[in-house]
């Protein structure tokens, strides 16, 4: 009887490459650029002497360590949250070890919010072998759900006083009807969008798993709530609870809005313009105060997020290595 040759092994699929940004170097450097002049239009008309005292005030090591445990804390609530989303749509990651890479990624998150979720979305396609389509599709999920919970946040001021902010119950309304009605086409899964690779996680885990991977991203939002909202008050700057459940939202998708580095410029215009009422003194003195604030958080969060995040970028390199 003859032997026959066996068949040829299929070669393994090429792992997905690396993200890289190819844009012209003037692109690359415009969001640095646009920074920098919103920082020069806060500084425009700002008291510097008002504006070093509050630096002066601050007590710094409380101050710090109010900064580092919102690190920890948003890191590891967000790992809960995300680590479901890709358990249900591309791998069983657990969430200890989704805490390693979700970290790792704040380091390119320093560019820009979504720069580190491109590294996300590679890592998780290239570590644990699925479609970088697949993998975008459930970072989708995340956004979605992420959105959804901020505009939850929002529906609360509603509670204090309807009428403080006049453009917060028309966009919840909106909001809410957007939402409602993408939940609908979840619900029917019409093929020609439930056939897409890159939507496919969407309907995968349907109504049921939106509304948990929803119910799970609360607890983030609400670290990132605080964390947004509490640094002022070592400023002085005290914003009361109906304002910050309107305004301190907004304030989170502004900062994570792709036109600067880590939302510097973006977060010191927003908060410049809504919070420096609730500062003590003149309004020299209340727009020095919110300066102080988010230009001092954002760098105390900058360093501490650079030390965190390089420790665990090389495990989880190494990780994908082996």
């Amino acid at each position: 009887m003859p032997v026959t040759d066996p068949a040829p092994s299929q070669p393994p699929a090429p792992a997905p490459e690396r993200p890289s940004d190819e844009r012209p170097l003037w692109k690359r450097a415009m969001p640095f650029v646009v920074a920098g002049l919103l920082i020069v239009f806060i500084f425009r008309n700002l008291d510097f002497a008002a504006f070093i005292r509050h630096l002066k005030t601050v007590n710094y090591p409380a101050f710090l360590a109010f900064v580092a445990v919102f690190n920890v804390a948003n890191l590891g609530a967000d790992s809960v949250a995300t680590s479901f989303v890709y358990r249900k749509t591309i791998c069983p990651v657990k969430t200890g070890e989704f805490f390693l890479i979700r970290g790792a990624s704040y380091l390119p998150s320093l560019l820009n919010h979504h720069v580190g979720q491109a590294w996300l979305t590679w890592y998780m396609s290239r570590a644990y072998k699925a479609t970088m389509w697949r993998a975008a599709g459930a970072t989708l999920l995340v956004y979605a759900t992420t959105f959804g919970s901020l505009f939850l946040f929002g529906a609360l001021a509603l509670l204090f006083d309807h009428t403080q902010q006049p453009w917060l119950a028309p966009t919840i309304g909106v909001g809410t009807v957007a939402g409602l009605g993408y939940l609908a086409v979840i619900h029917v899964a019409p093929p020609f969008l439930a056939k897409r690779q890159i939507l496919a996680p969407l309907f995968d885990v349907g109504v049921k798993g939106h509304i948990l991977a929803l119910a799970l991203r609360i607890p983030h939002m609400i670290v990132l709530f605080l964390g947004s909202w509490l640094p002022f008050y070592f400023f002085g700057v005290k914003i009361p609870a109906g304002a910050a459940f309107a305004y301190v939202p907004v304030l989170m998708v502004v900062q994570a809005l792709p036109i600067t580095p880590q939302g510097v410029g973006t977060r010191d215009v927003f908060a410049y313009h809504y919070f420096a009422r609730y500062a003590v003194g003149g309004i020299a003195e209340q727009q020095a105060a919110v300066a102080a604030t988010t230009l001092t958080f954002a760098v105390a969060l900058t360093l501490i997020q650079i030390g965190f995040s390089l420790m665990l970028m090389r495990r989880a390199l190494s990780k994908i290595r082996s």
